[in-house]
């Protein structure tokens, strides 16, 4: 099946192994991806208290660059907060004639417009949905049997838009994670907000919502999480919040397509733990181990 893929900004950096990981476990699942050609930031977190019109703007031009080339296919965007800003512009042009005519009338300069209609599709609806978790099982590698991991959603991949699962009770994850032989670890902050951008501009506050999730992990052996901002929130300050709460609070985290990737064979270069900031226990092992492989040529 073929997919556009919107990467945005965070993939081609602080979060290039959750990039890696996606475009190779698509590939190794037999689907293509056409990155969306010239693609600009969707505008997350700034644009729209910029302006409203911006924030519309943005995301839909990359939309309009989609429908301009003439194929047909859903838009798979891994990154929560490009998915949200996608899927709104969408939602907002297909349903709202004033703005699709405000928009169109800023996207005319260059050439483009939008018309609506391109199904904007979170990574995690693509895994769990259109590839499911009979072919993770079938193509299963190397069985991550014995290992607890604690599915972490955050906000926005089902707020506001609850196209594909329940964003009180989310539960997307759990039957890929049983398919890679992983054990799901049964916790409550699955959908529990981590804070988000106010590690920047509230950073105690948000240390104390990380922690919470954090602590409530205890037990499991990683979090899987399918939201850069979520990834980098959880990682960055785990020894700061264990000082913090008293106590040892440290675990894994690691990317969904990572965890299912390593279970179908992946070679390390197709996953990247190596750029992962927080690996403990097995998986530092595991890290170790890889370390050890043979890089494939031309990769």
């Amino acid at each position: 099946m073929k997919y556009f893929y919107y990467p945005g900004c965070s993939l081609e950096h602080s979060a290039k192994e959750y990039d890696v990981s996606a475009r190779a476990l698509m590939r190794l699942l037999g689907h293509e991806l056409i990155e969306v050609d010239d693609w600009t930031c969707c505008g997350a977190s700034a644009a729209d208290t910029t302006s409203r019109l911006l924030s519309i703007v943005l995301p839909a031009r990359n939309l309009a660059l989609a429908q301009k080339s003439g194929v047909r296919a859903d838009m798979l965007v891994p990154c929560s907060s490009c998915y949200l800003n996608l899927r709104r512009a969408d939602d907002l042009i297909s349903r709202d004639g004033l703005t699709a005519d405000l928009t169109n009338r800023v996207l005319k300069e260059e050439g483009l417009s939008y018309a609506g209609g391109i199904r904007v599709r979170h990574l995690l609806d693509v895994l769990a949905n259109d590839i499911g978790a009979e072919a993770i099982a079938a193509g299963l590698k190397q069985s991550l049997s014995g290992l607890s991991v604690a599915p972490y959603y955050g906000c926005q991949a089902l707020r506001p838009f609850s196209d594909f699962d329940d964003p009180e009770q989310p539960h997307s994850m759990d039957a890929l994670i049983g398919a890679a032989g992983a054990s799901v670890f049964d916790w409550s902050m699955a959908a529990k907000c981590c804070g988000a951008g106010l590690m920047t501009t509230k950073k105690e506050l948000c240390l104390e919502l990380v922690a919470d999730i954090l602590g409530a992990a205890k037990g499991a052996d990683c979090i899987a999480t399918v939201c850069p901002m979520c990834q980098m929130n959880l990682e960055i300050s785990q020894k700061k919040i264990s000082r913090m709460r008293g106590k040892a609070l440290e675990i894994a985290i690691v990317y969904l397509p990572q965890l299912l990737g390593y279970s179908l064979g992946l070679p390390r270069d197709g996953l990247r733990l190596d750029l992962n900031l927080a690996l403990t226990g097995s998986f530092k092992d595991l890290l170790a181990d890889m370390s050890k492989q043979v890089a494939v040529p031309g990769r």
